[in-house]
């Protein structure tokens, strides 16, 4: 049985009818079509699914689509404008924090949730938050100065 709900994306509601026990993932990826962030392990502990929740970091993976009702959700594609990066993104370019490109998603997201909270992190606070996304490719440190030089540019 599908459930009418409305989700707030990005800025914008989407009415979508989903199955009570869709995740959050799903619902963005297969109902709204933004394909941004990545399924990886669908069991928490790649956080290529990172999303925002009212500001929090969340694995969308594990986190039901009904739960996100009245919630502001903010994907990878709602961090910047339509036709510029971020700087948080320029910075994971000009420090080759992007390789294969899987892990960025979840990356952004989490480095831009502990930005907002923390506008000058130590290498150990972004280390931490990062803690919960896995890369292959890049080793973090391209990753780490990133983030960091993206919070002096801020100041």
């Amino acid at each position: 049985m599908k459930v009418d709900a409305t989700l707030h994306v990005n800025g914008t509601d989407f009415p979508v009818e989903i199955d009570p026990h869709l995740s959050l993932l799903r619902a963005v990826r297969d109902e709204i079509g933004l394909t941004g962030s990545k399924e990886g392990c669908d069991d928490s502990e790649c956080g290529a699914c990172m999303m925002l929740l009212d500001g929090k970091p969340v694995n969308s993976c594990s986190y039901l689509a009904l739960q996100a009702v009245g919630k502001q959700v903010t994907t990878v594609e709602g961090l910047a404008g339509a036709e510029e990066l971020a700087p948080l993104q320029a910075e994971f370019l000009r420090h080759g924090g992007v390789q294969c490109g899987f892990c960025t998603p979840g990356m952004l997201v989490s480095a831009t949730a502990l930005l907002r909270s923390n506008g000058d992190p130590t290498e150990g606070e972004v280390r931490v938050a990062l803690a919960g996304n896995l890369c292959r490719c890049t080793g973090y440190e391209g990753i780490v100065r990133a983030v960091r030089d993206a919070a002096s540019a801020s100041a």
